[in-house]
């Protein structure tokens, strides 16, 4: 199967079956308020930064990136944060929003057809998101990474899982694996990436679970469990990532 590379800004007649392709996401993630705030608005402005994969023979949309440019050098963003996805978008819409020049660039989102996963893609999308960044003139491509094995150890702490690595040294999990191979460095937990908030009837229908006693409830393809409290009659799943940084000189 050929496959053709291309930035959103090159192909802007793609962008509504990028939004329509069909992926693997469980239904919970599309539920982080900050995405549905920021991400719409960040993605129509910064298609230059985004990605898609294209079958050469049927044209199908086979797979996406997303990444989104910002500023490390202003007060306060030494570090990489607690918050991890959610606060890279909040950074990025604040340095749109007053012009701030951007220093640095932070994937957000690769996405795999689900007629197409287990074939590489993500891998080939990742180094498309490193090119674009480099050849735009920015010396780090940063990921807060959601680790496509966590959810099978939603009782492990994420600060344990992250580090293991193999006999050979790389990372255990093969999406940390993928980034490692392709130059990245392992640098921190953001234990706080995304949050999401909802009712117990929301979570009823996001899962099709009970989330009828307080305490902590497993969701298949949640990296942790969620919290519910029953007596107050909400839910909500606080996910942790990995932050990886990939220099690009």
């Amino acid at each position: 199967m050929g496959i053709t590379v291309t930035t959103l800004a090159e192909r802007p007649e793609l962008i509504d079956d990028v939004w329509n392709m069909p992926d693997s996401w469980p239904e919970f993630m599309d539920h982080d308020p900050i995405a549905w705030s920021f991400f719409g608005v960040l993605g129509a402005a910064h298609r230059d930064f985004a990605v898609v994969a294209t079958d050469d023979e049927s044209g199908e949309i086979i797979g996406h990136g997303y990444s989104f440019p910002f500023s490390r050098a202003l007060p306060g963003r030494e570090q990489y944060p607690d918050n991890g996805w959610d606060q890279v978008l909040m950074w990025a819409a604040s340095d749109l929003r007053k012009g701030v020049e951007p220093d640095s660039v932070s994937a957000v989102e690769i996405s795999v057809h689900a007629a197409h996963q287990g074939k590489g893609l993500s891998g080939i999308l990742l180094a498309a998101l490193r090119d674009n960044a480099k050849a735009k003139g920015f010396t780090e491509l940063v990921a807060p990474v959601r680790p496509n094995g966590k959810h099978l150890e939603p009782r492990t702490p994420m600060s344990e899982y992250a580090f293991r690595v193999r006999e050979d040294g790389l990372p255990a999990d093969a999406w940390l694996r993928v980034h490692v191979r392709a130059g990245g460095r392992i640098v921190r937990v953001a234990p706080a990436s995304q949050t999401f908030p909802g009712s117990l009837e929301q979570w009823r229908t996001w899962t099709g679970l009970p989330f009828d006693a307080s305490g902590p409830v497993e969701v298949p393809f949640a990296l942790l469990p969620v919290h519910c409290d029953v007596e107050h009659g909400h839910a909500v799943y606080v996910e942790p990532n990995v932050w990886v940084v990939h220099d690009l000189l």
